[in-house]
């Protein structure tokens, strides 16, 4: 059992994802939100180019839940949510032009 708050934990999630995440995400034109942390799952939002990328789930299961996981062990995993109000790749409209 960890000693820290979930408030402890959130605050090392969200400096994790800016300092060693957002940088490497940003520079392929994606961004990475945190929305939740609960129970050791954390929740982000995979949005810009990250949103409906194929890639996205490697790069969140192989490379964002393993360096969780591993800095900070109250994660116990990492699910990921498309931004669709900033997806490139989705549309509502089943038949575009």
């Amino acid at each position: 059992m960890s000693d820290k708050t979930d408030l402890e934990i959130i605050v090392e999630i969200k400096e994790l994802l800016q300092r060693l995440v957002a940088p490497a995400v940003a520079s392929h034109g994606g961004e990475v939100n945190f929305l939740s942390y609960a129970a050791g799952t954390l929740t982000l939002q995979m949005s810009g180019a990250c949103a409906g990328c194929a890639g996205a789930t490697m790069t969140l299961k192989h490379g964002i839940e393993t360096m969780m996981m591993e800095y900070i062990p109250e994660v116990t995993s990492v699910i990921g949510e498309d931004d669709v109000v900033v997806n490139p790749y989705y549309s509502d409209d089943p038949y575009p032009a």
